[in-house]
């Protein structure tokens, strides 16, 4: 039997015995990274308690130096066994348990996001006439003044074009006033049947105002084919209003004039914050103006070499913020882009 050594008492092989127990016990109450490599140093660290029963192999005659050595390899083994498993083991239960973060408590909520009220109403549009038969086109928002004035039989001297009312980058660069610029792309591209809306951004120098902002949203219709004619039109747009307002919605057409239609009109709704009563929103009239319309002016046609005498169609074109205002009686446009997600949220 080896003779005892060191400060602790008894032989190598007791020494040996113990060194491991001890291992274990303070293994197995080790839940956190920081404990495991705090025992991995105090057992199995150049300096630590292992490495220093090694050394006294030296001190051990030669009768007893290869079994007490045998023993300390087979010691040392299983220790760096045991803190490999551990390891793993401590791997795979995440950094959260490492931590000591209890995984069984309830978790923190996610805040899930939600589309915009103006992205809602947008979508809500473009799906009813898309029911109507009407496909989705998109066009640039930096416009040239040939697509946003000229096609559509605006004169380069009408007061639209004037700087004063456009944000002009270059001498015949813009931003869009109008979704209209759609039309003549795809008209430019696609010959008759055509029957499409196109959604999107445009840009005036407004003043902001609770009704008015320099960027604001259209939904802007057109359909050419050949026999169309204003009872199409007027179809049309009935069939939106009730399908997005109300089945008992009253609407009106009024004659009016834009240059790419002709005849033009606008098309009412009674105010539904008041029931056609009268009230600020609607200025005591107790109808509401919702958008502008037309048959599209033969001069359009002839500009994207489509032929006026064989092919006629209709044309509308409405803001986005206003129907969804009405909608959600929202009496302030600027609150749609405060970006207040308390308001927001509600929708």
């Amino acid at each position: 039997m080896c003779r005892p050594y060191g400060r602790f008492g008894g032989t190598m092989f007791e020494q040996l015995d113990k060194l491991q127990k001890d291992f274990e016990s303070d293994l197995a109450s080790a839940v956190t990274s920081e404990a495991l490599e705090k025992v991995r140093v105090e057992f199995l660290g150049r300096k630590g308690r292992l490495a220093e029963l090694m050394k006294s192999l030296a001190t051990l005659s030669a009768a007893e130096k290869p079994a007490a050595g045998k023993r300390a390899n087979e010691v040392k083994r299983a220790l760096e066994s045991a803190m490999d498993a551990a390891g793993k083991v401590l791997a795979a239960k995440g950094p959260k348990r490492a931590a000591g973060v209890d995984l069984t408590l309830p978790g923190i909520p996610v805040r899930l996001g939600r589309r915009h009220v103006i992205m809602q109403t947008m979508v809500e549009m473009v799906d009813i006439f898309q029911r109507l038969g009407f496909d989705v086109a998109g066009g640039p928002e930096v416009e040239d003044t040939w697509h946003n004035f000229e096609a559509l039989n605006i004169p380069l001297d009408h007061a639209a074009a004037d700087p004063d009312n456009s944000f002009f980058i270059e001498d015949r660069t813009i931003l869009r006033t109008q979704t209209s610029t759609v039309q003549i792309h795809v008209m430019e591209g696609q010959k008759p049947p055509i029957r499409v809306v196109a959604p999107g951004r445009v840009y005036r120098p407004e003043t902001v105002d609770a009704s008015h902002g320099y960027m604001f949203h259209q939904l802007e219709g057109l359909m050419v084919d050949e026999n169309v004619t204003f009872r199409d039109l007027k179809a049309v747009l009935n069939l939106y209003v009730r399908e997005f307002f109300s089945p008992n919605a009253k609407t009106r057409f009024r004659p009016h004039f834009f240059p790419f239609t002709e005849p033009s009109a606008e098309l009412d709704m009674a105010c539904t914050l008041c029931d056609g009563k009268g009230c600020a929103v609607c200025g005591g009239k107790g109808w509401l103006e919702l958008l502008g319309c037309g048959m599209v002016d033969p001069n359009v046609l002839r500009a994207v070499n489509i032929d006026p005498e064989r092919y006629t169609g209709f044309a509308f074109g409405f803001g986005i913020e206003r129907p969804a205002m009405l909608k959600h009686g929202i009496r302030d446009i600027r609150l749609l882009f405060e970006n207040d997600a308390r308001f927001l949220a509600q929708f």
